[in-house]
């Protein structure tokens, strides 16, 4: 009798499960942005839930949580019902850097369910008009010369910006000091005004700044050189070996939502990839489409692993403590 219970119970959640995939959505989606608003992310987050929302048939909201590193609005999504409804859009600094910093419940790797791995950017070193430095080798010699007198901006302890500040620090023999924003966009804003010295910014972050001469770009710490600003050297080219820090995104449900539910989602995504006005708008940013193969769910999981095993014990070794 108690197996069959059992098995009637497994049943009819199969069912309603079933059913809830197959009646997905019924309501507008919400995708949470744990940055402020107006940062590359968010950006990125409110241009594919425009066109989400046509294959989707509902409306995607798009909607910021921030604070403690962006594990706030993470750890919201963790706990949000696993139903497709509610969404996490994040990138390196929420979904590797924070989460090995500061005391969350939940684990990144196994607490949530990726959807869709998202546009890939390069992080770039760039500085305020008034350096006096115009080349990276220039400005690694500066910043020699005055140990721990130049400011660089980060988006918090443990950010993308964080963490590659200390890489480049360590490749070059340089040291600075740091100075914490709540998001990308004020920070960039104190850079702009020659408030803050350096940053190790989100690359399509400093498109506009760049191109008006209000900032300068010295360095990218990837393997090639950032298609939109093609003059700007690789740190390979500067004669530093090793320096790479991809700055990717991932978008993300809570743990045990339905996988037809989880397809669906995936499909409206790399339906928007697809559609040449998303991918203009993209590209502007400065960010990079990966292919279709990786755009999966899998593929998404397997590249977020790789990255926490890769940095969490960098992060963990340089002793970074959080408020």
């Amino acid at each position: 009798m108690i197996r069959f219970l059992v098995a009637a119970a497994l049943a009819l959640a199969l069912q309603i499960g079933g059913a809830t995939a197959q009646d997905f959505p019924s309501r507008p989606v919400t995708i949470i942005v744990p940055f402020p608003a107006g940062g590359p992310t968010d950006t990125l987050a409110r241009i594919l839930a425009d066109r989400m929302k046509d294959s989707l048939g509902q409306s995607v909201i798009v909607e910021t949580v921030t604070g403690a590193g962006a594990t706030i609005g993470v750890g919201r999504t963790v706990v949000a019902p696993p139903d497709g409804y509610t969404l996490v859009i994040g990138n390196w600094t929420s979904h590797v850097g924070a989460p090995a910093l500061y005391p969350v419940q939940w684990n990144v790797l196994t607490d949530l369910e990726p959807v869709a791995r998202l546009s890939v950017s390069s992080l770039m070193i760039v500085g305020k008009t008034a350096l006096p430095a115009n080349t990276a080798k220039e400005l690694i010699a500066w910043l020699k010369e005055h140990p721990d007198q130049a400011s660089a901006a980060s988006v918090g302890a443990g950010s993308g910006a964080h963490i590659c500040g200390l890489y480049f620090q360590e490749k070059t023999g340089t040291r600075f000091q740091f100075v914490f924003y709540r998001g990308g966009a004020p920070a960039m804003q104190d850079l702009v005004a020659g408030q803050i010295d350096l940053m190790c910014a989100e690359a399509s972050q400093t498109l506009a700044h760049v191109g008006a001469g209000k900032m300068k770009a010295f360095t990218v710490m990837s393997k090639t050189r950032f298609p939109a600003l093609p003059d700007v050297p690789t740190m390979e080219e500067v004669g530093i070996s090793g320096a790479e820090i991809s700055f990717w995104h991932g978008l993300w449900a809570p743990k045990a939502t339905p996988k037809p539910v989880i397809a669906k989602l995936n499909e409206a995504v790399v339906a928007a990839f697809a559609d040449p006005h998303v991918r203009k708008r993209i590209e502007d940013l400065g960010q990079t489409i990966p292919p279709p193969q990786e755009l999966t769910p899998e593929a998404l999981a397997a590249h977020h692993k790789a990255e926490v095993e890769k940095w969490w014990p960098v992060i963990k070794s340089a002793n970074i403590k959080v408020n």
